[in-house]
This record gives structure tokens, sequence and C-alpha cells, in this order.
């Protein structure tokens, strides 16, 4: 489809429903999201390192007592702000209890981990950090793409922003205890 045609096939005001048809009709893999102010992005899907950071990560937190179907990959999250219902789509969730249906509410989501790709690099370190914190998710996890993928820990303060909590090589963080940094697995 050329972008002429799609731009004349995508609605004037964009929903999460609209969304879910985009995501479905796409044959490529690309990754859709709406931002609470109707801003959509298309992300091209994750490349092997991307999706091999994303899966040490399910292991460590699965190692760790988690239960699989709360440590979930890729799975849509409604943003509500005071803008409007946005979608976004982590690289990993991990969820107080396993969440239901499509674009569940950030309500039991203890953590969102974002993994820097070069498309998504000013998303994920400046407008991410602003909109996850503003929805209330507690904890916010970006992994950059550098020779060590350090992880930049956030972690949400009583003014309703993240406080930067500390930046770590992840091969460090896969060699500490979850519960260093997340509450203990239920």
């Amino acid at each position: 489809m050329s972008a002429e045609a799609f731009a004349r096939s995508v609605p004037p005001v964009v929903t999460l429903n609209h969304l879910t048809d985009m995501i479905e009709a796409d044959e490529y893999g690309h990754r859709f999201e709406l931002s609470p102010e109707g801003a959509i992005t298309i992300t091209p899907p994750p490349d092997t390192e991307h999706a091999g950071i994303a899966s040490d990560l399910f292991a460590w937190l699965l190692a760790a007592g988690w239960p699989a179907r709360q440590i979930l990959q890729a799975v849509g999250v409604r943003i509500s702000l005071s803008d409007g219902d946005g979608g976004r789509i982590p690289d990993l969730t991990l969820w107080a209890q396993r969440p239901q249906g499509i674009w569940p509410p950030v309500t039991d989501l203890l953590l969102a981990v974002e993994i820097v790709s070069p498309s998504s690099r000013s998303m994920d370190r400046d407008l991410k950090v602003k909109e996850y914190a503003e929805a209330g998710i507690p904890r916010y996890w970006v992994v950059d793409r550098d020779t060590a993928n350090t992880v930049t820990l956030y972690h949400l303060a009583d003014t309703g922003a993240y406080d930067l909590v500390t930046k770590l090589p992840l091969a460090w963080l896969l060699q500490s205890s979850p519960e260093d940094h997340l509450p203990p697995a239920n």
C-alpha cells in the first residue's frame, strides 16, 4: 500500500479500536502505537538482538519466580492521560496479576521495559519517560543498545515524575536478584 493510500484509509480521529484493526491488517509485523494526543507511530519489527535482550529479561524474571503469564513481551497497554487514551506496546511488561484483553489499563502494571532501537531512541528516552510516569506506571526501564546494553532504571516518585534510580550494564542486572529492583514475585 502506498503512503497516499494508507493516509486516505486512516480515520480523522484514531482510536485504540482503529489501531487494533491496523495491527491485525499489517502483514509485516510493524508495531503501531497511539499517543494520548492521537499521534500514530509505526516502527519496524525488532531485530534479533532486540528480541534477545527481551528474552534475557524474561528468563531472569521467570527464574526469580514470576509467573510467565505476568511477564509479557510486546503487549499493548492503555495509556490514559488528561489528553486522552493512547496505546503503547512496551518491549516487556511485568504485571502484579495476569492482564486481560486487548489494551489493558496500567492498573496492575509493575514495570514497563523499552529496548532502544534507532527508530525509537527519542521516544523511549524522552517521551515515554513523561508519558509512563503520568500514567502511573511504578517502574520504567530503558535498555540502550550500546556495548554494555546499559539499563536505566526509573522509579515513580511521590511527585508523579520518575526518579532516576541507577544505570548499569544489562549483564550486571541479570546477575542481581530481581527483588533488588522490584517487589517480590507473587
